[in-house]
């Protein structure tokens, strides 16, 4: 028996605007409003709405059909302020029962890697809002990027979710296959359900690509990869982005007919279900998977390197989360979600440098026009931030300034020239700031793809 587990991530960051040198210390206005409403009315227009009434639309017709959903906190709040009719779309299909939500970090945050407490409040600020909004206590947790390693599996059975989600990579893999749960190391109590990346791609990426070799992909045709699971596994777990459907493959591709035929095909064949993904995590773990180093669903490598592969990105996350300590001490919520914002991590993949076979999908929804841009507008949003919260920290009284950064200049060198951004460092460490990053890289990059097999 398989059972075919969909599982969508719906994710809208809060953009910057072009935030200047010279508004620094002016303006606490640094989110493009226009921007983001702009983007989140276009994506429910050609997305959510129109997939979300045909799985209402699929699930009245096949009390077998389910799927799950991962909506993180952002995307959310962005719903109620621009397109409240797209969030009262989720909430039908999550009062159905057949829609299943999972828990991660409220602001698509890198927040484990960098802060476990930050993470922490974060999941937990995320389940309460699904609580509130649906009515769901989710047992399942998906990170960020599903972004996964052995410490998540850990920190997950400690918390109490009984399967996380991960990236079903080959050199982790080995000669297993992702068709089966597995168990987390050092965690006995975790399931890990694994994205069948080839197929989950085929229609997230290569449906309309006329130069792929199974171009056209139809419905029997699909079908009959997932039918092939039969006897060499229990799950196919297709994960996916939910702007696939009528965004990134606009709907004169066929990829909503496809969907809408999808699931009477799947059902046809007498050993094919569908399962949400805490009842796909029921299944007998076949074996213990050991995840040394961190693993994505992003880009070629599945590794970290579209958040931290270069200098700009390694230290702005450096300084931002050097501030955490002092921003939650200083107990202004609204001054704590402003810099939440800024943690999510579609900021840091807009500073990716790697401009080759993944380009295109770095460019999509980039206000940006280089990397270096958006480093520059980040860095001076994270220095006026700085400043207003050693503001806050003084009127709270009893606080010694130099628990907080202060400003310093930062070079950084671009193909073209030298751009002077905005840099903070923290007062308290008087340590090279170079070797800091290189201590940080060292801590999430444990081992070299190499030596994971990639």
């Amino acid at each position: 028996m398989v059972s075919v587990c969909l599982y969508f991530e719906v994710h809208q960051p809060f953009r910057l605007r072009p935030y200047s040198v010279f508004d620094i210390g002016k303006s606490e206005e640094y989110f493009d409003d226009e921007k983001n409403a702009s983007i989140m009315r276009k994506v429910a227009r050609k997305c959510y709405l129109p997939m979300n009434a045909l799985l209402l639309e699929l699930l009245a017709r096949h009390p077998q059909f389910k799927a799950s959903f991962s909506i993180t906190g952002t995307a959310l709040e962005q719903m109620r302020l621009y397109a409240p009719d797209a969030l009262a779309s989720f909430q039908r299909l999550a009062a159905t029962g057949r829609v299943e939500l999972l828990a991660e970090t409220s602001h698509h945050s890198l927040s484990f890697l960098y802060d476990r407490d930050e993470f922490a409040q974060q999941v937990r600020a995320h389940t309460q809002q699904l609580e509130r909004l649906f009515g769901q206590t989710p047992s399942v947790l998906r990170n960020t990027e599903l972004i996964y390693g052995n410490e998540l599996g850990q920190w997950a059975q400690r918390a109490g979710f009984s399967a996380v989600l991960a990236e079903g990579w080959d050199p982790v893999l080995g000669w297993r296959s992702a068709n089966f749960v597995y168990g987390a190391k050092g965690a006995p109590k975790v399931k890990l359900l694994l994205k069948n990346y080839r197929l989950s791609d085929d229609v997230a990426f290569r449906f309309s690509d006329r130069g792929w070799s199974e171009w056209p992909l139809t419905v029997d045709k699909y079908a009959s990869w997932i039918d092939d699971a039969n006897g060499n596994g229990h799950v196919v777990n297709l994960f996916m982005d939910y702007e696939t459907f009528g965004e990134h493959q606009w709907e004169d591709t066929g990829i909503f007919a496809f969907m809408r035929a999808l699931p009477a095909r799947v059902l046809a064949h007498p050993h094919n279900a569908f399962a949400t993904v805490s009842e796909a995590a029921r299944n007998d773990a076949m074996d213990e998977l050991d995840f040394p180093s961190y693993v994505s669903w992003a880009d070629a490598e599945r590794d970290l390197s579209a958040w931290i592969g270069n200098g700009m990105q390694q230290a702005a996350l450096d300084e931002l989360y050097r501030l955490a300590p002092a921003v939650r001490e200083a107990g202004d919520p609204a001054l704590l979600e402003r810099w939440r914002k800024l943690t999510t991590s579609d900021h840091f993949y807009y500073m990716c440098t790697k401009w080759f076979s993944d380009g295109d999908v770095h460019r999509y929804f980039n206000p940006y026009e280089s990397p270096y841009e958006a480093h520059i507008a980040f860095m001076n949003v994270l220095h006026d931030l700085a400043l207003r919260l050693n503001v806050r920290l003084r009127r709270k009284g009893g606080t010694d300034e130099a628990r907080t950064p202060r400003a310093r200049a930062f070079v950084t060198q671009t193909p073209s020239a030298q751009l002077r951004v905005a840099r903070r460092d923290d007062a308290r460490s008087g340590g090279d700031r170079e070797s800091s990053t290189q201590e940080r890289s060292n801590f999430i990059n444990t081992r070299s793809l190499s030596e994971r097999g990639a």
